[in-house]
Order: structure tokens, then C-alpha cells, then sequence
């Protein structure tokens, strides 16, 4: 017997947006119909394809492979939709965007939404390893992601280049400085992203290249995470020069041993560059 197409819409539904109250509300219906039509789908597989935690909905092995499939049909079905009713504008939509900072992102995000109001837009942060697997697994419409590896078939554009700096509170002893050394961090309180993010892999090479050891690390969750550590007194803060909202209040000085810049890339999985939503975003973050 073969899976009907509501089936697989509700499964599609449910595993992009990790709830099925959540795929509900995306397609119109009620929940207990997407539960009813997974329910359906498992008996048909034979397996079970959602695995209900607190946050959400897991993915299963079985899901994960069925949804690298039908998303992609899900696509293309929005893009017929689109050329079909030939629409002359943004009128609705969905966007899922993650990055790995607040910015470039941010800044691209509010100019999208107030040129197209109601596109309903779901931002997501994450260490830059985690933000890289969800590329890979093509769980997102649109990546903003520093220096992203090669993945196959994904559409890729520089939106600006940037190099580390330190960033220190404006009162700090440090902040009267043109430029810093890593040895000068030696007995400093250094705060950065947690462990799997691109500035964690970045320090560590410099560090160990100039034998030298930090001896003082405090890791946090995000950029904003390391930018309030500063502004509240914990410590000094390495991270991209311009992936902070500027502060009055902090200083950015460059690092001697770390004069590189680094991409900051917009990138799009190869089955939903064409959407017309993936578009217009693509647009206002190149202009």
C-alpha cells in the first residue's frame, strides 16, 4: 500500500517544524489530524518515526532519511504553488534562518520584515558546528554561517569579511590600548563561545602556534552570552569584530598573532533556492 499525500504532508509538517500542533497551524488542519496521519504512515513503515520529548519532536533514523525525501518534494510543490498562482507579492510565508552570530543576521532580518511584514520568520543560534550539521541535514531555508565547510550543491554568497578582536569594557585597563597581544591575556579572564564554535576552534590554533596557553577561559552559550559577560565585569571577550550589536560601552582592539579577516556566508540548500521566499531574503541581504 502507498503512503497518500496527506500522510506525507502531515509527517513533512510535523518533522520541519519538531510538533504537531506546530504542523497543525502550517497546514490548516488539526492536530489530531497530523497525528492521525503519522499514526498511519508508522503502521504502513512499520516503524515508529517520532520519539516525543519536552522540547519537541525527535526524528527517529527512519524519519531522518523519510524527511530528507519528502521535504524536498515539499518544496517543489510550494514552487509550483507559487508559479501556479503567479503571486505579485510577499503577502505570507514561512522562513526558518539560523546562525552562528547575532550578526550579520539581525540586521538583514529586521530590513526583510519591514518590507514583508507578514512573513512569519523563525531565527534560530547556534555553535557553529551544530549550525554546520543543520546544513548538512538541510534543517533550515537559509544559513548565515562564518567560513562554512564545502557542502555539495548548497548556494553559497559572501554577505562581509571581519577579523577577531578583543573586546574589553570601556573602563577596563586594557581598553587604553592601539592593539593587544595574546600573551598580554595570559592573566586574564577570557570569555568565549562554548566548545564547537568557530571562534573556540579559531583562539586554540593561535594560541597554541604562539605557545601560549590561556590559563583563564570561561565558555558560554552564544555571542550575546560573551558580550553581557564583558559589559558585566567577568572578563575580556574574543570574538568577531562585527558580530555584536555595537556598545558605547565596549572597546575592540585588535590582536597582534590574529590580523586575519573571516566570510560571513549566506547560504541556501540546492531544493530551496528557487522558492520565492529564499529569493527575496537572498535579495535584501546582498543589496
Amino acid at each position: 500500500m502507498k503512503p497518500s499525500p496527506y500522510q506525507i504532508a502531515a509527517f513533512t509538517a510535523a518533522a520541519r517544524e519538531r510538533s504537531f500542533s506546530k504542523a497543525a497551524a502550517v497546514l490548516g488542519v488539526t492536530q489530531s489530524s497530523i497525528t492521525q496521519h503519522v499514526a498511519k504512515l508508522e503502521r504502513l513503515m512499520g516503524t515508529l518515526l517520532f520519539v516525543r520529548r519536552r522540547d519537541g519532536l525527535e526524528l527517529t533514523p527512519a524519519a531522518e532519511e523519510l524527511f530528507q525525501v519528502s521535504d524536498r518534494l515539499r518544496t517543489l510543490e510550494q514552487i509550483i504553488d507559487e508559479k501556479v498562482a503567479s503571486y505579485g507579492a510577499l503577502s505570507a510565508g514561512h522562513l526558518r534562518i539560523i546562525a552562528n552570530a547575532p550578526r550579520p543576521a539581525l540586521p538583514v532580518i529586521a530590513k526583510y520584515t519591514q518590507l514583508h511584514p507578514q512573513v512569519q520568520i523563525d531565527f534560530s543560534l547556534y555553535s557553529w558546528t551544530i549550525a554546520m550539521q543543520k546544513l548538512h541535514e538541510r534543517d533550515m531555508d537559509i544559513a548565515i554561517i562564518t567560513e562554512p565547510e564545502v557542502v555539495e550543491g548548497v548556494s553559497l554568497h559572501e554577505m562581509s569579511q571581519t577579523p577577531y578582536k578583543l573586546h574589553v569594557r570601556r573602563d577596563y585597563a586594557l581598553a587604553g590600548r592601539k592593539a593587544v597581544s595574546l600573551a598580554d591575556l595570559n592573566e586574564e579572564i577570557v570569555v568565549m563561545p562554548e566548545d564547537g564554535s568557530f571562534t573556540q576552534r579559531i583562539v586554540d590554533a593561535k594560541v597554541k602556534a604562539a605557545g601560549l596557553q590561556l590559563s583563564r577561559v570561561i565558555k558560554t552559550s552564544t555571542f550575546p552570552v560573551v558580550k553581557e559577560a564583558v559589559l558585566h565585569g567577568v572578563g575580556v571577550g574574543i570574538v568577531l569584530e562585527d558580530s555584536l550589536f555595537p556598545s558605547n560601552n565596549l572597546v575592540a582592539l585588535p590582536i597582534r598573532e590574529m590580523p586575519e579577516t573571516y566570510r560571513h556566508c549566506l547560504v541556501t540548500p540546492p531544493y530551496k533556492r528557487d522558492l520565492r521566499l529564499v529569493r527575496s531574503f537572498v535579495d535584501v541581504a546582498l543589496e
